[in-house]
């Protein structure tokens, strides 16, 4: 019997990867913050949380693990609580976690490493804190940046970046690139998508400056590669790059897919290896028709459109519809995100349901049945 598209290997550069179900990017806001009233003190250190978290999806059988978003500096985190890669003490609990995932998957487990800026949406409350929206400065909160001075809905108004501020943004993405690599990662995905600061820029919707930095979709577009320049600069040509983005704002004059065609052919010949497509972020109030599949088309058109790889995400939940987005020719992998969450060992069920072998780790085999799972 022919193997499943879905536990068909795939290779990115020097990446062999064993099958093409593959952990998206999750938010956890569980590193502490020891001092939160001093944010440039505060460790975003990936703890004992993030471990069993990201580990349980290698037991589970999944061939790539993306962590959630690392800020590139203090101002750059969504909240206090956020996991972190400016510093040297964050790079080495990274390092503890991608030891392990490399030790304990059930395939030949790899991990890549989302890096992050917020920009105007960061210095909010983690979504289980007490608060919600923007943490005040008394209480660890800090001034956030933006493309412009205007907020994002009731947050607290950014300040505008200048010149040396966008530079700077750029040293600390190929910063923090170059900790990654230190740090055992073996993919590195630049986080263009969900209302971020490197969105905000892409977005007409929010970026309404008149310089170099935006006023066309070149100039949108210029910060974003100009990080994807910086980081695949300091990474080895063997390392793939991914760059997950937002292919539609979902509001009229916003990104839309054929504008994400064009930033994602720029990518490519920059050095992009696979986009991975999610939607939506840049604006409050936008109608999104959430449900089984909702963003795959973009998927399929960014792949189409820029003759690039892409990632589909958003509500696959069953390795029967994961089958069926690879069998179309809609995207070359798929990312689980919520149904990981609910079931750790996804891929052993996916296996079983289309009727495939894929392996257990050694102190779980007990529980691989005849006939399924």
């Amino acid at each position: 019997m022919d193997t499943p598209s879905l536990f068909d290997p795939i290779t990115l550069r020097g990446l062999e990867l064993a099958h093409r179900g593959w952990v998206a990017a999750m938010c956890q806001y569980s590193a502490d913050a020891v001092n939160p009233a001093d944010p440039a003190n505060a460790p975003g250190v990936p703890n004992d949380w993030h471990l069993m978290h990201l580990g349980s999806f290698a037991a589970g059988g999944a061939a790539l693990i993306i962590t959630e978003a690392a800020a590139v500096s203090p101002e750059g985190r969504i909240s206090p609580q956020d996991a972190g890669i400016w510093n040297d003490e964050q790079a080495a609990g990274w390092r503890r976690i991608t030891d392990f995932v490399h030790r304990h998957g059930a395939v030949d487990a790899r991990i890549g490493i989302q890096l992050a800026h917020a920009g105007r949406k960061a210095s909010t409350y983690a979504p289980f804190a007490a608060g919600h929206g923007s943490v005040p400065l008394g209480d660890g909160g800090w001034q956030t940046v933006g493309p412009t001075a205007d907020p994002f809905g009731t947050y607290a108004a950014p300040v505008e970046l200048d010149e040396a501020g966008i530079r700077r943004v750029i040293s600390d993405f190929a910063d923090a690139a170059v900790r990654a690599v230190d740090a055992g990662f073996d993919t590195i995905e630049i986080h263009g998508a969900h209302g971020y600061l490197l969105h905000q820029f892409l977005s007409p919707l929010v970026n309404t400056r008149t310089d170099a930095w935006g006023g066309s979709e070149d100039g949108r577009n210029r910060l974003t590669l100009a990080v994807i320049d910086a980081v695949r600069a300091v990474i080895p040509e063997s390392m793939p790059l991914l760059l997950r983005i937002s292919a539609t704002d979902w509001m009229p004059g916003g990104v839309d897919a054929e504008s994400s065609v064009v930033l994602s052919r720029q990518a490519r010949e920059h050095g992009v290896d696979l986009i991975d497509v999610s939607t939506g972020g840049a604006v409050p109030g936008a109608v999104i028709p959430v449900g089984p599949n909702y963003q795959v088309e973009y998927a399929e058109a960014v792949r189409r459109g820029a003759s690039v790889p892409t990632a589909a995400v958003g509500l696959i939940d069953t390795g029967a519809q994961a089958e069926q987005v690879l069998q179309a020719g809609s995207a070359d992998a798929v990312l689980i995100a919520r149904a990981a969450l609910r079931d750790p060992h996804w891929w052993m069920r996916a296996a079983a349901e289309l009727d495939a072998k894929l392996p257990w780790v050694p102190q779980y085999e007990r529980a691989a049945r005849p006939g399924g799972f």
